[in-house]
C-alpha cells in the first residue's frame, strides 16, 4: 500500500496547479496520528487558509474510514493537527475560481477552508469527502 507521502505526490502530479509544498514533512504528521485500524481512502494537499496569497500553510489531508485528518508541519518547529469525525461534520461547500478552487468544511466546532486547489480536483475531492462522511454516518446510525 502506498504511503501518505506517495499518495500526496500522486495527487500533486495529477493536479499540478494545486499550491502545496513540503509534502513529505506534512505527510509524516498525518501518519503519526493514523490509528491501527484506520484505512486511508484518499489523500490530497491544499493550503489551510482563506487567503490566496498565503502559500506557506500547506496541509496534507487524508480521508480514512474513520475521519478526516489534516496535518501541517510548521516551518521552524512543531506542527498542527486536525481531526474531523463524522459526528462533527456538518457540511461541505465547493468554490471554483478562474485558476484555483476552495473547499469549505463546516463542522460543529469550526469552519475549515482548504484553498489554492487545482479547480479540476474539486469534483473528485467533494465526491470522496461525501462518500467517506456518508458511509461512516450511516454505519453509526445503524449501531444505535
Amino acid at each position: 500500500m502506498a504511503s501518505i507521502y506517495e499518495r500526496a505526490k500522486e495527487f500533486k502530479k495529477k493536479y499540478p496547479m494545486t499550491v502545496s509544498w513540503r509534502l513529505n514533512k506534512n505527510s509524516r504528521i498525518v501518519e503519526k496520528y493514523l490509528g491501527n485500524n484506520e484505512k486511508v481512502l484518499y489523500v490530497f494537499s491544499a493550503q489551510k487558509n482563506n487567503n490566496p496569497l498565503d502559500i506557506i500553510s500547506t496541509a496534507v489531508i487524508a480521508l480514512t474510514n474513520e475521519r478526516i485528518i489534516i496535518g501541517r508541519k510548521r516551518v521552524v518547529f512543531g506542527y498542527f493537527f486536525d481531526s474531523i469525525t463524522p459526528d462533527l461534520f456538518n457540511d461541505l461547500k465547493v468554490l471554483s475560481g478562474v485558476i484555483w478552487g476552495k473547499i469549505h468544511i463546516d463542522t460543529a466546532k469550526e469552519f475549515i477552508t482548504l484553498s489554492n486547489l487545482d479547480k479540476r480536483a474539486l469534483p473528485e475531492i467533494e465526491e470522496m469527502v461525501g462518500i467517506c462522511m456518508r458511509n461512516k454516518k450511516s454505519h453509526s446510525k445503524k449501531d444505535m
